[in-house]
């Protein structure tokens, strides 16, 4: 099975996760932090699920899987140990033209969640087309110990430079070429070392502009 791949855009979308345990936890963790709207559906939950439904940031319907639960969502996970329960939410999402994602079981999914390391708003995402999660999360642990925070302020600066760039009205190939430049250049180091004068030259030298930086400590 071959998958498409692309981020989507679930802010404010109503996404529904079936179950209420560990599984389901860690996916409504992602889905919340995304900014979707997001209902568990499930009697039992783990205390984290409980303060978030205290909380209010997430909802939660205390009953079994209905299908009229995953009305009008966005996306619809199953975290369910039930396998007729999961063939059910399945069956009905897809009847409904929702995005369904049956927690190990590739072939019920019509999405599958790689696993992710995010340094600000760089997101790397590994997936194994659902073969392995074990080896996606060790090429991610491998990935952690050479992509650092120093990236996340790396792409902090770049959008900030665009911003500036854009504002000068020059031309694609030359706004290609500086930050093409500026990637190549030593201000990864910089920031790393947290040189900030230097990443202040750098950004200068190249593009020359005069920015200032923040990221002092």
């Amino acid at each position: 099975m071959k998958y498409y791949p692309l981020c989507l855009q679930v802010t404010d979308k109503k996404c529904v996760v079936v179950g209420g345990g560990e599984v389901a936890e860690r996916k409504v963790k992602r889905l919340v932090e995304c900014g979707a709207c997001v209902t568990v559906v499930g009697k039992m939950l783990t205390p984290f699920l409980r303060a978030m439904t205290a909380e209010g940031r997430i909802a939660h319907i205390a009953a079994d899987y209905d299908e009229a639960y995953i009305h009008g969502a966005l996306l619809v996970i199953g975290a369910t140990d039930r396998d007729e329960v999961n063939e059910r939410i399945c069956r009905e999402a897809r009847e409904k033209n929702i995005l369904v994602n049956i927690v190990d079981d590739p072939a019920r999914c019509d999405f599958i969640l790689p696993s992710l390391l995010q340094r600000g708003d760089l997101l790397l995402a590994i997936s194994t087309g659902g073969k392995s999660p074990a080896l996606a999360r060790k090429l991610r642990e491998e990935l952690e110990r050479h992509y650092g925070p120093e990236y996340a302020t790396l792409l902090e600066l770049l959008g900030e430079l665009r911003e500036k760039m854009v504002v000068r009205s020059r031309s694609s190939p030359e706004n290609k070429r500086v930050f093409t430049a500026l990637v190549n250049s030593d201000i990864l180091q910089y920031i790393r070392e947290k040189n900030w004068s230097c990443v202040k030259k750098v950004i200068h030298d190249i593009m020359n502009i005069n920015i200032d930086i923040a990221h002092s400590s």
